[in-house]
C-alpha cells in the first residue's frame, strides 16, 4: 500500500489511521487464538509467525518507506495539525491525535502481553509433552517397573473396594443394632402392659369381653355384607 502525499486531507489520514487499528485488533483477535489452542505446536507454525508479522509492520516505526504504518500516518497528521491556523478546531484534532497515540502505545502493550503468553503457553505445553514422552520412554526401556506400577494400581483399586464393602457392612451393622433396640422396647412396653393389666382388677375379663364383641360384631357385618350381595345378585 502506498504512503499518501503529504496534502493529503486530516479526514482521510484520520479515516486511514482508524482503519488502521481495525485491522491492527482483527490481527489480534487471531494471534490470541493461538495461545488457546487445544494443542500447541513446539515451535510457532507459518500461519502465527504471519500474523505476527503483520502486526509488527502496523506497529513499529517504519524503517522501509513502501510500506504503510500507523506511526507514519499518526505523523502525518501531527505536521498538520502543526500548520493548524484555527485554534477551536486545532484543539480538537489535538484531541484526536492524543487518542491515536495512546491507542498505538495500547495496542504495542498488548502485542508484547501476548507474545509472553503464547511463549508460557507454548513452554507449559512442550513441557507436560516432554514428561509424557520420559515416562512413556522410561515404561518402554524398563518393563519390569511398569509391570510393578500396574500392579501398584491395581493394588490401589482393590483396597479401594475393600474400604467401600467395610463400610457398606458398618452401616448393615448399625441397621441391624437400631432393629434390635427397638424391638427390645417394643417388648418392654408389652411386658409393661401385661403386668399393669394383670394388676387391675377385672382389667382380663374386660379385655376378652371387649375381644368376643369385636369378633361378633365381625361375624355380624359380614353376615350383613353376604346378605346383601345375595339380594343384590338375585334381583339382578
Amino acid at each position: 500500500m502506498a504512503a499518501p502525499s503529504a496534502s493529503a486531507g486530516w479526514a482521510q489520514l484520520r479515516q486511514q489511521a482508524r482503519s488502521l487499528e481495525t485491522q491492527t485488533e482483527n490481527l489480534f483477535h487471531t494471534y490470541s487464538q493461538f495461545s488457546s489452542a487445544a494443542s500447541i505446536p513446539p515451535k510457532p507454525t507459518d500461519d502465527e509467525r504471519q500474523t505476527e508479522a503483520k502486526i509488527e509492520e502496523l506497529l513499529e516505526k517504519a524503517s522501509y518507506p513502501t510500506k504503510l504504518r500507523r506511526d507514519t500516518t499518526i505523523s502525518q497528521l501531527a505536521r498538520l495539525l502543526d500548520s493548524e491556523t484555527t485554534l477551536t478546531s486545532s484543539a480538537l484534532k489535538q484531541n484526536n491525535l492524543s487518542l491515536l497515540r495512546e491507542k498505538l502505545a495500547a495496542h504495542r502493550r498488548d502485542l508484547n502481553r501476548l507474545r509472553s503468553t503464547l511463549q508460557q503457553a507454548r513452554d507449559r505445553a512442550n513441557l507436560l509433552t516432554n514428561v509424557r514422552s520420559d515416562i512413556d520412554n522410561f515404561r518402554a526401556n524398563n518393563p519390569e517397573s511398569a509391570e510393578a506400577e500396574y500392579m501398584l494400581q491395581e493394588r490401589g483399586r482393590i483396597d479401594r473396594s475393600h474400604e467401600m464393602t467395610d463400610s457398606v457392612l458398618s452401616q448393615a451393622y448399625a441397621v441391624q443394632d437400631t432393629f434390635n433396640i427397638q424391638r427390645e422396647t417394643l417388648a418392654s412396653i408389652n411386658r409393661r402392659i401385661t403386668t399393669a393389666a394383670g394388676k387391675v382388677p377385672g382389667m382380663n375379663s374386660l379385655i376378652t369381653r371387649i375381644s368376643a364383641r369385636k369378633r361378633r360384631d365381625g361375624i355380624i357385618m359380614g353376615c350383613f355384607i353376604a346378605f346383601c350381595f345375595l339380594v343384590f345378585f338375585f334381583l339382578s
